[in-house]
């Protein structure tokens, strides 16, 4: 959440920010009425207690004296009735109060573009050799900063779901009649090669100074409301009937809310950690797109990289969690783009996000496969996360990115890799695979 006193002292940024990003304004309005009558009851309560304090020692005095009191006896019970009525108003309040300081949207970083659609993000770079079918290469040379590293196709790849078939890869049909629709079946060495992206993206980061492991699988309310925005994301969650649990969405969730309420000493940071988990989402809103084959679903594997760090040092660090997954896509040989989210597309925590897009042959199209957040410090203030200074406890700043979402990098490496009578695999892969193709049922 927001800091209050940054809200206090600087109304403007905040409805410029929330405008910005398409959301109401009448949350702040809300958020000042609730404020101002709060400060003034404050007002009203010190002043009540003053006056009960001035009281007390008043009949102190007079009961030394063997004076009469009842007068001022009757004042001290009027008085606190009316603590006592205000204090539950301002506990009312404060309760409401809190509720909308959580529908108020982390401040926009000053370089991120004001728009809305995921077409007017603004283009970083690309990097990589696309293989582009003919009549797509007016859409590959606009969506890539006009690239020319580029082999033209003249007959169009097969799409993933022909190829999962063709080769005996995955079982979709089985999966619907067991668990409905964006379920599957990984077969043979498709599932052997989902084995690999994971061995190696975890030994990638190893190397990289995170400490790599595998977060549980459910959450409570209470940690899965602070370390992202519940209430709105809630129908894409899937929850458990009967127990204070829900099932991840991301690994990045039980990573940020397992320091929840922990001071940390200012030596420990950066904590670096990657967790390694399946992701269960209910994709609600995503009818109709990507229904078929294994791109968009309701369970896959992710490989997730989370920093905690010392707020001057977080964008440092955001530009570190880009790297590394860039690094992993260009030893992976998978042509892709960089783009900066637009303000109308960003969620509540995130100040600023990058995507990174793969090129997908069949499909014509750059499609997501990491997302990259710098939450600044509001993920840690709802999760109540502080380390210790000379000053005083601050509140860290939390970054994310995805390393490897295991599904969409598996379609990404069939269209790109198929070769006439086989899929290749990328060379990185192949000491983890034990083997150098897909050819069939092996």
């Amino acid at each position: 959440m927001i800091d209050i006193k940054l809200l206090r002292s600087d109304k403007k940024i905040f409805y410029a920010s929330c405008r910005a990003r398409g959301f109401d304004t009448k949350i702040l309005d809300k958020f000042f009425e609730l404020d101002e009558k709060w400060r003034e009851n404050l007002k009203v309560l010190n002043n009540l207690k003053h006056d009960k304090n001035n009281i007390t020692m008043e009949i102190a005095k007079k009961m030394k004296n063997n004076e009469n009191i009842n007068d001022l006896k009757n004042s001290v019970e009027a008085i606190n009735d009316n603590i006592n009525k205000l204090s539950i108003e301002q506990k009312n309040i404060e309760e409401e109060r809190n509720k909308i300081i959580r529908l108020i949207p982390n401040l926009l970083d000053k370089n991120v573009p004001i728009c809305s659609g995921d077409e007017n993000s603004q283009f970083i770079r690309y990097y990589g050799k696309a293989r582009v079918y003919n009549e797509d290469l007016d859409y590959f040379k606009k969506n890539s900063g006009n690239s020319d590293n580029y082999e033209i196709l003249d007959e169009k790849p097969e799409g993933h779901l022909d190829l999962l078939n063709k080769y005996n890869l995955a079982d979709i049909e089985r999966a619907g009649k067991i668990a409905g629709s964006r379920f599957y079946f990984l077969k043979n060495r498709l599932f052997k090669l989902e084995l690999a992206l994971i061995n190696y993206a975890v030994d990638f980061l190893s190397q990289r100074n995170f400490t790599v492991m595998e977060p549980p699988f459910m959450i409570n309310y209470s940690s899965m409301s602070g370390a992202t925005d519940i209430e709105t994301f809630k129908e894409s969650l899937y929850k458990i009937e009967g127990d204070d649990l829900y099932l991840i969405a991301t690994a990045e969730h039980p990573l940020a809310s397992m320091l929840s309420n922990e001071i940390l000493n200012e030596d420990e940071l950066p904590i670096r950690v990657s967790g390694v988990s399946p992701c269960f989402r209910r994709e609600a809103g995503a009818h109709g797109k990507d229904t078929k084959g294994i791109f968009r679903v309701h369970q896959f594997n992710k490989i997730e990289q989370f920093i905690f760090c010392k707020p001057e040092d977080s964008w440092d660090f955001f530009d570190e969690l880009v790297k590394n997954s860039e690094d992993i896509y260009k030893s992976l040989e998978i042509p892709y783009r960089i783009v900066n989210i637009c303000s109308g597309e960003l969620g509540s925590l995130a100040a600023k996000k990058y995507d990174i897009e793969a090129w997908y042959p069949s499909q014509g199209k750059f499609r997501e496969i990491v997302s990259a957040s710098n939450d600044t410090d509001y993920q840690a203030r709802s999760l109540n996360i502080k380390y210790r200074t000379k000053d005083g406890n601050k509140f860290v700043n939390t970054l994310n990115s995805t390393a490897i979402a295991t599904e969409r990098i598996l379609v990404a490496i069939l269209e790109n890799y198929q070769r006439d009578n086989y899929i290749k695999i990328p060379d990185v892969l192949i000491p983890y695979t034990g083997f150098d193709r897909i050819v069939g049922d092996d």
